[in-house]
């Protein structure tokens, strides 16, 4: 009889959308082992991502954004240590991360391949193929320790009952891609334009957004008068709230952002300004997630972000989107 009982530690740096993603490869372990002990190594920054599961167990963080990135690590290392892990899985395709899961010296250990110095130092070093559905290419990474596969990212709310004619609009990005000149979606007077369309179509708009995205909210409450939308802005305290409000919605506008991968784990239909990320990779081709891009794009290396480039060029092609563009596709019209 196979021991279902495992202490496992999954790490995974990123941004919050990075710790949805993982969750299916985490779920997955989790139903093979359904007695183990679920620990996720993660940055501070997503630490939110607890309000969204009751699968993981404990948190450890390394900010590893920081300027002591390394003794951040290394804190993390000797905190491992004392865990008595059975298994450890880890994203990240640095040649770095091989190394580091070695010294944990966790007897099971699986990372993405980084050269032939991996294959060495791992359990297994899994091919690391970006060209998919990130969900299904961090679901790689645990393809030898179990045979179930968890399609898309799952969370758990209390679900609301879906509010008739709902359009919520969720326009910002983290305020981290925006200090990193990383610009992925429309300028706020776009975003005002279609709040406009949309209510003088007679849909119930709804507004919404965190911190980040006080700027980007401002620029639109300033613009389009406040009978014409909800404002639900500073009002969904936290993700939780914020996941809530989304599965009342009928449909679910946004940004490439974290929000996005929310909608998706909810099932809500989503449509998502995309420009120079590649929506092939960051939404399922379920035909409840519709990307919204430009026509057409004079670029020859987008979507770029983030393997050809790590900062937005000055032009922006990929997101000459016009706000009829986003109207006509929100309403399943055909681009006119």
């Amino acid at each position: 009889m196979k021991e279902k009982r495992k202490n496992i530690l999954f790490i995974n740096f990123g941004g919050l959308g990075d710790e949805i993603l993982f969750l299916p490869a985490i779920i997955s372990v989790k139903k093979e082992f359904p007695d183990s002990k679920i620990t996720l190594a993660l940055e501070p920054r997503s630490k939110g991502i607890t309000a969204l599961t009751n699968i993981i167990d404990e948190t450890m963080f390394a900010d590893i954004k920081g300027r002591d990135k390394y003794i951040e690590l290394l804190k993390l290392l000797v905190l491992i240590w004392t865990k008595n892990f059975d298994i450890v899985v880890s994203s990240g395709g640095n040649k770095f991360i091989s190394l580091f899961l070695f010294l944990t010296f966790i007897k099971r250990k699986y990372g993405f391949y980084s050269g032939k110095l991996s294959e060495c130092l791992l359990t297994k070093a899994v091919p690391l193929n970006k060209n998919q559905y990130a969900a299904n290419m961090y679901h790689d990474l645990v393809q030898d320790i179990t045979d179930i596969t968890t399609e898309l990212p799952q969370i758990i709310i209390d679900k609301k009952d879906v509010i008739p004619n709902s359009v919520l609009i969720h326009p910002g990005v983290s305020l981290m891609s925006i200090k990193k000149g990383m610009i992925k979606t429309v300028s706020p007077d776009i975003w005002a334009e279609v709040v406009e369309k949309l209510a003088g179509m007679g849909k119930n708009v709804i507004l919404a957004g965190g911190p980040d995205d006080e700027k980007v909210i401002k620029a639109i409450t300033e613009k389009v008068s406040q009978e014409k939308f909800t404002n639900m802005y500073g009002k969904t305290k936290n993700l939780k709230e914020l996941a809530e409000l989304i599965s009342s919605a009928e449909k679910f506008l946004c940004s490439d952002s974290a929000p996005l991968h929310v909608a998706v784990a909810l099932g809500v239909r989503t449509y998502v300004i995309f420009g120079p990320t590649d929506d092939k990779k960051l939404i399922p081709q379920n035909g409840k997630v519709i990307p919204i891009k430009a026509k057409i794009c004079n670029c020859n290396i987008c979507p770029c972000l983030w393997e050809k480039r790590q900062t937005t060029c000055e032009t922006l092609d990929c997101l000459n989107i016009t706000a009829g563009d986003i109207v006509n596709k929100l309403l399943d019209r055909t681009f006119t």
